[in-house]
């Protein structure tokens, strides 16, 4: 199966955008922002987890070697950490911005004592999704706790599945990661009093295990029965879908109560990309025949990662120096986003695309043409 899941994509960049307007609604006073939905958008990480681990797993079934776990790791590290790192610096040079110029004007919290040195670390080495040096909040770049949740997720993937290839017990693989999926659960329940599952700059990482073995599992649940599942008729999938959909809405709606058993989001999310991966609804339809939800897509983890430094500049600008009221954000969330949208264009194309690893050329013996030496 070669499949480009595309609806899956346009579900990331519409949930992106969302968890855009959950970091907006702090500074905002309108119903529109400052609703239950919007406000338990967060959880919609727990998405992304799923997600990548699905989209991970169905692309590497099987890690064979050391070398192929070098390789995986260096693919996903040039992906996931320039706009990170370039984001990390860009926030160090606003708060040294922000010092330099109180003696000249007033600065809201000059000093934010979340951006430290040791939170930088952390930042900078992706382990700001863990307990180290103690931190007391989500710092820098706070979305950035998940990409280190991502990565050590990663780690955790390639060596666990090299191991299963080793030991050639990959019809089985699914067992080893229920365990992972088990093992990560039981390590963040033992650690507090409930099944809450969003943790960011402390356990993060457990969450972001969680979700991505879960995805892993999904996407081998969907390969075993594809053959099955997708000669169901379109118009049942459409009410699946629908009925996904709504299932998605009143959850996070009810998010001020659910969040107190958050493992009930990772089910959420496991199910609802198991039902789109097939794309034969009438939601799927209709989302895939809107141009611009391609891109948003495409963007998603530009618009992720940027989005936290244009509402904090944003808001700077039309809130205190031009003085709109809170309430206009009924409005200007639209040119936020539109201006989060345009830098991420720019991010995607010279920083996410540039900096992407891609394999070395070489030259063919009975040609003067290089090609792809493929890894």
């Amino acid at each position: 199966m070669k499949h480009r899941f595309e609806v899956l994509d346009i579900f990331r960049g519409l949930f992106a955008s969302m968890v855009f307007l959950f970091h907006l609604s702090p500074f905002a006073a309108t119903p529109i922002i400052n609703n239950s939905f919007v406000e338990n958008s967060d959880m919609f990480v727990d998405f992304f987890f799923v997600l990548s681990g699905f989209v991970i797993a169905y692309s590497y079934q099987a890690i064979s070697s050391g070398g192929e776990v070098k390789l995986f790791l260096k693919k996903r590290f040039f992906r996931i950490y320039p706009l990170h790192l370039f984001m990390l610096l860009t926030f160090v040079a606003i708060e040294f911005t922000k010092k330099s110029m109180t003696a000249y004007v007033k600065v809201n919290n000059p000093a934010d004592p979340d951006n430290n040195i040791y939170t930088f670390i952390t930042s900078l080495f992706l382990l700001n999704s863990t307990p180290l040096f103690d931190p007391k909040d989500v710092s820098w770049n706070i979305p950035s706790w998940s990409i280190s949740a991502e990565m050590v997720a990663y780690i955790v993937f390639a060596f666990l599945t090299l191991a299963v290839f080793v030991m050639g017990l990959q019809k089985i693989k699914n067992w080893f990661y229920a365990a992972i999926v088990l093992l990560a659960t039981i390590a963040l329940i033992s650690i507090q009093d409930s099944f809450k599952i969003d943790f960011t700059f402390d356990y993060g990482f457990l969450r972001g295990i969680i979700g991505f073995f879960l995805g892993a599992i999904c996407v081998n649940v969907f390969r075993l029965s594809y053959d099955t599942v997708s000669r169901l008729s379109s118009p049942l999938f459409s009410v699946l879908e629908v009925l996904a959909v709504a299932a998605i809405i009143a959850m996070i709606c009810a998010g001020a109560a659910l969040k107190e058993v958050g493992l009930v989001y990772e089910v959420l999310f496991f199910v609802c990309i198991y039902i789109f991966a097939f794309e034969k609804g009438v939601v799927s339809g209709m989302l895939k025949s809107v141009g611009i939800l391609h891109n948003l897509g495409k963007y998603s983890y530009s618009i992720y990662m940027c989005h936290a430094l244009m509402i904090s500049l944003f808001n700077v600008a039309f809130i205190r120096v031009l003085k709109f009221p809170e309430t206009a954000y009924s409005y200007l969330f639209i040119l936020n986003f539109l201006i989060i949208y345009f830098f991420s264009a720019w991010t995607y194309k010279h920083i996410e695309m540039r900096f992407a690893y891609k394999p070395k050329a070489r030259v063919n013996k009975n040609s003067k043409e290089p090609e792809l030496k493929t890894p």
